[in-house]
């Protein structure tokens, strides 16, 4: 049985040219841009805590990061205008009987 994985959405505001796109290029490594600074991931609890490390590192106080977990129920609500498959779900589903 795999680690489970979820749904984040990461949002952040860089002030600074230099660090934004140092963020932009470890969020590359994670996931999929959604907007200039948007990004959806999936995750396991293991690979977002070093994610978020790792995005503290380049960040400083006058800097925001919005990282918000994305439920089953939400991502079906999620209109897909654009991209149908955007937010298809990914990798491992599990049915208990």
């Amino acid at each position: 049985m795999g680690v489970p994985k979820h749904w984040y959405l990461i949002c952040y505001d860089i002030r600074d040219s230099k660090r934004w796109r140092k963020a932009y290029k470890l969020l590359q490594g994670y996931g999929e841009t959604v907007q200039y600074s948007i990004f959806r991931c999936w995750l396991s609890q293991i690979e977002r805590e070093r994610l978020r490390w790792q995005l503290e590192q380049v960040l400083t106080l006058e800097d925001s990061l919005l990282l918000i977990g994305i439920c089953g129920r939400c991502i079906e609500r999620i209109p897909n205008y654009n991209r149908p498959e955007a937010w298809s779900r990914a990798g491992e589903s599990f049915r208990i009987l």
